[in-house]
Parts: structure tokens; C-alpha cells; sequence
């Protein structure tokens, strides 16, 4: 009865100029010889089967998608408009529920790094065994080891069981003095790795999220573009966690990232003595924290540090990498013969 629902939509600007719209941030090796994407259906082997795996992307990436991650095709659910998470998700959801009447369902994202795949799936097992327990909405939270200011929080609440939580609040990117606070308080990081009964889900919809429950009937229907033309796009945190009385959560105990921008990279590959990640041809020579990523000709730096060089699909990137988190500004400001990219 268990499902996975892989949201694997998204363009990953972020990693310009390696990511386009034809090849984003979750088809990418980023942290190592394969895409996140089938990481992410890989991480789950043994917890639950490949053919109970659905996979939520737009068309653009259906196809790309189907090639590489080799499930069945009936288990690639194409949005007709993206329209956040909120929609996906409950579409998703109520696709398990049609194929499965008592399904369980877990939702996760198809660009994380995921550093213990065995700890996950205990997380995941353990989430899931909650939310049927509890009959609840459980969010998985992540132990902060930092004060990142791009994660959304959790404040854990009262206690269900030994293993998990009720949620007091939700903070949504908070600045660096608050994160601290947060991260004093016992606060988790809100990691977007979600599990629940499919029952409780569309039931929390119908009670709580009328930008979505209003195009419900359109899918009893059959009429999946009609229930995207119908919606209102909303996040599943902002329309349905953050206002549900039934939420839960428990912690996760395996290292996670959601490789967010080129400094993450840091993070998720390996660091030579100077702490610079290198991937593909290059020398790096008295330098000193930088990322350094080539797909053809290598590239040489010399007594510099800190820095993100990038050369990929016909551009040669070269940033601050303090700056990396401020990329869409840096794309908003090219031109559109520079900033656009078809391969």
C-alpha cells in the first residue's frame, strides 16, 4: 500500500550555465557519476517498489525523464501547468488512491543528496508508520547544522510517541539572527521529505485548501488538464501544512541537502587539501575555496580563492562564490541571447 511521489519539476536556474530548461538542476551529476533524479528512485530499493514510484515533472521533462529513470510509463504523471506543490502533490495523492484504495504515500523531491541512503528509508518507514498511526500529515525534519537562511523551519511541539512530534510552528526562511534562535530552540529544518495516507490527505484538502479542493470534482472526472486550469497555484506547505491541526513531525537522522546553489557543491563533493571541488579538466594552483566545474576545455586558476568558474554549454561563468545564492539576479541582468541557453 505504500507509494513514493517524486516531484521532480523545476528548472534549477540556479546552476547556470550548466542547467537549461532542457537538462535542470535534477537531471545534473551534481553530486556525483548519476543525476539526482535517479539517486532519488535508487535511494528508495527496498523500502518501496519501483513500480509504485510516480513521477510528477512537466512535458518539457517527461521524456528526458522516462529514459533515465527506466519506470513504468504509466507512473510518469505530466502536469499540464506548473502550479507549485500543492497541486502536484494532492494530484498525485489521489492518483495512488485510484490505483490503491489504503494507500500511504511518501512525497520527495528529485534534486536532494541524500549522504545515508539506509537512514533514510528508515526515516522514510518511520514517517510513514506515523502518519497511519497518528492519522496524520507528517513532515520529516532535518537537525540544522548551520544557520541557513534559505530552509524553511520547524518548531516541534507536544509529544505523540517517543518518535515523533506535533508541530507548534512553521518559520519560512528566516534571517540569520532568527535561525540561530531557531536552531537554539531545537527548531529542525523543514526538508520538504512528507508522508501520509491518502485518505487524510485529500480529507486535510477539502477541509483546508480551497485553492485545490475547488477542481477535486474535475479529477473524480477523469479531466486532469481541467483541474490544472481550475487550481490556484499554492505550495503544499503554505496551502495545506501551515494550516492543518493534523500535522506531525519526526526527525531525520541521515545528512541532507537540497544543492541549492554552486556553493552547495562544497558541501556534496569531495574537497581537495586547499578545499576546492574540481569536476572535469582543470588545475588549481595556490587557490583556495573554490568550485571549479569544466564539460570541455580545462581550466587553471592561480592564487585565488573563493571563487565559482564554470564553463558549460558555450559560457564561461566566474562569480563570487558568497555571491551563488544571488544567480537569478545575475540571469535578470543578461541579455537574452547571453542568458539563454538551447541545447
Amino acid at each position: 500500500m505504500r507509494w513514493a511521489v517524486l516531484l521532480a519539476g523545476g528548472s534549477g536556474t540556479r546552476f547556470w550555465p550548466l542547467s537549461t530548461p532542457q537538462t535542470p538542476k535534477q537531471l545534473l551529476p551534481l553530486s556525483g557519476a548519476g543525476s539526482t533524479a535517479e539517486e532519488a528512485v535508487e535511494r528508495l530499493t527496498g523500502s518501496i517498489p519501483r513500480e509504485r514510484v510516480l513521477v510528477v515533472a512537466g512535458e518539457a521533462l517527461a521524456t528526458p525523464l522516462r529514459a533515465l529513470l527506466k519506470l513504468p510509463a504509466e507512473n510518469f504523471l505530466v502536469e499540464p501547468r506548473a502550479a507549485s506543490t500543492g497541486p502536484a502533490l494532492i494530484w498525485a495523492t489521489w492518483e495512488a488512491q485510484r490505483r490503491d484504495s489504503d494507500a500511504e504515500v511518501l512525497s520527495l523531491h528529485a534534486d536532494w543528496v541524500v549522504g545515508d541512503a539506509a537512514a533514510f528509508r528508515r526515516t522514510a518507514d518511520l514517517a510513514l508508520t506515523t502518519a497511519r498511526t497518528h492519522d496524520r500529515l507528517v513532515t520529516v525534519g532535518v537537525v540544522p547544522s548551520r544557520p541557513e537562511t534559505g530552509y524553511g523551519y520547524i518548531v516541534p511541539g507536544a509529544p505523540l510517541d517517543d518518535a515523533s512530534r506535533t508541530v507548534a510552528r512553521f518559520s519560512e526562511k528566516p534571517d540569520a539572527a532568527t535561525a540561530l534562535d531557531l536552531m537554539a530552540a531545537g527548531a529542525l529544518w523543514n526538508s520538504g521529505l512528507f508522508a501520509w495516507t491518502a485518505g487524510r490527505l485529500l480529507a486535510e484538502t477539502l477541509r483546508y485548501t480551497p485553492e485545490v479542493s475547488v477542481a477535486l470534482p474535475r479529477l473524480e472526472a477523469g479531466d486532469v488538464v481541467g483541474f490544472f486550469q481550475a487550481v490556484t497555484p499554492i505550495s503544499i506547505d503554505v496551502g495545506l501544512l501551515e494550516r492543518s491541526g493534523a500535522v506531525a513531525v519526526v526527525s531525520g537522522s541521515f545528512a541532507w541537502d537540497d544543492v541549492g546553489t554552486w556553493q552547495a557543491l562544497a558541501r556534496v563533493r569531495p574537497k581537495d587539501p586547499g578545499g576546492n571541488v574540481l569536476v572535469g579538466p582543470g588545475v588549481l594552483h595556490e587557490s583556495h575555496d573554490c568550485i571549479v566545474w569544466s564539460d570541455r576545455d580545462p581550466i587553471v586558476l592561480s592564487w585565488v580563492k573563493d571563487l565559482v568558474v564554470v564553463q558549460a554549454n558555450g559560457r564561461i561563468l566566474v562569480m563570487p562564490t558568497e555571491r551563488a545564492a544571488e544567480m537569478k539576479q545575475l540571469l535578470d541582468a543578461l541579455p537574452a541571447e547571453v542568458r539563454d541557453i538551447r541545447t
